[in-house]
């Protein structure tokens, strides 16, 4: 187990899947503002021909990396959906293990479309890897020479932050459009 992990009342493991190159990133949270990069990285697959082996291979380090970091929760990048159906099986079976590796330890995990991530750290859900890259640099404070040469690498960390975005935002009251519509349906919760 990585010391490090003690420090942070919140790990988040981000995972970008790929059937070549795989990106995961994790980030420590302390309190309810400071965000630290942890790690990021990427498995190499592209020179195994078995795909079964390279499902393998995602499962043993997504495994390593939850043993290392202990992660109390994963956020994944959703599958989006493209013209080769044998693509978008194989990318859904990477995904797949790599849930299980965070589910064989009651991790809770969350999806995010590509263009959330990208909206969540850039503002712009078009924006290019580059750029969400470049902002992660900035956001997190990361040194250019820390920086990957793999963008899937950036692209699991931002997965990460969104996560961590998403959880900061308010949960909103099902059905109340109005606080005279909330107080009706919850006279319990108001004084």
């Amino acid at each position: 187990m990585d010391e490090r992990v003690r420090e942070y009342d919140n790990i988040i493991i981000g995972i970008d899947p790929g059937t070549n190159v795989m990106g995961y990133g994790l980030i420590g949270v302390k309190g309810k503002k400071t965000v630290v990069m942890l790690a990021m990285g990427v498995i190499k697959l592209n020179r195994m021909e078995d795909h079964y082996l390279r499902l393998r291979r995602i499962f043993e380090r997504v495994s390593g990396l939850v043993e290392e970091f202990l992660p109390d929760e994963m956020a994944l990048e959703a599958p989006f959906y493209g013209k080769n159906v044998q693509s978008m099986l194989k990318l859904g079976r990477a995904q797949g293990v790599a849930m299980a590796a965070a589910l064989t330890r009651d991790i809770p995990i969350a999806e995010y479309e590509p263009r959330k991530v990208k909206m969540a750290i850039t503002g712009n859900g078009g924006a290019s890897k580059e750029q969400v890259a470049e902002m992660l640099r900035r956001t997190m404070h990361i040194p250019e020479d820390q920086m990957p040469h793999f963008l899937d690498a950036t692209d699991a960390l931002a997965v990460a932050l969104c996560h961590f975005y998403e959880r900061q935002k308010p949960v909103p009251f099902h059905g109340a459009t109005s606080w005279k519509t909330f107080i009706a349906q919850h006279p319990d919760r108001v004084k």
